[in-house]
């Protein structure tokens, strides 16, 4: 996991280089412009979601972990908090491959951290994570989906 500005986000592309294509997306668009729902970038390989949620308290934030894809979040409306559980932390629970995504309720986080508009937080598959924590009524967001 890693969280940072999104003036920083070009100096991680070494880690994978799909990266760069969300990079160059974010610099080249006008992000709060994005209507909600799937945007392609790069196939199935890069693409974002532009979401408008229901702000969750800690213990109604569901954890989910991917192993496809690498989960770059940008809070956009104002600050959300992510709960941060390694993977191999977790129960064991039902993979929905289709969708690259397992949802596990009622478990509790090591760590929270929270980013504000204009950060980022990477999530790898190692990951667990329970996104949408916010005291907002709801939260503005993008989640840039990048193959690892």
């Amino acid at each position: 996991m890693i969280i940072d500005t999104l003036d920083n986000l070009e100096k991680y592309v070494s880690l994978n280089p799909k990266l760069k294509t969300v990079v160059d997306f974010i610099q080249s668009t006008q992000l709060d412009s994005l209507e909600n729902g799937k945007h392609t970038i790069q196939g199935d390989d890069v693409f974002v979601n532009v979401q408008t949620l229901k702000g969750k308290k800690r213990e109604e934030a569901p954890v989910e972990y991917h192993r496809q894809m690498v989960d770059v979040q940008i809070p956009l409306s104002g600050n959300e908090t992510y709960g941060i559980i390694p993977v191999q932390d977790l129960p064991k629970a039902d993979f929905d491959e289709k969708n690259d995504c397992a949802l596990i309720h009622d478990i509790p986080c090591m760590s929270y951290v929270t980013a504000r508009p204009g950060m980022f937080v990477i999530f790898f598959p190692q990951d667990g994570h329970a996104p949408g924590i916010t005291d907002a009524d709801e939260i503005h967001k993008m989640i840039f989906k990048v193959r690892a």
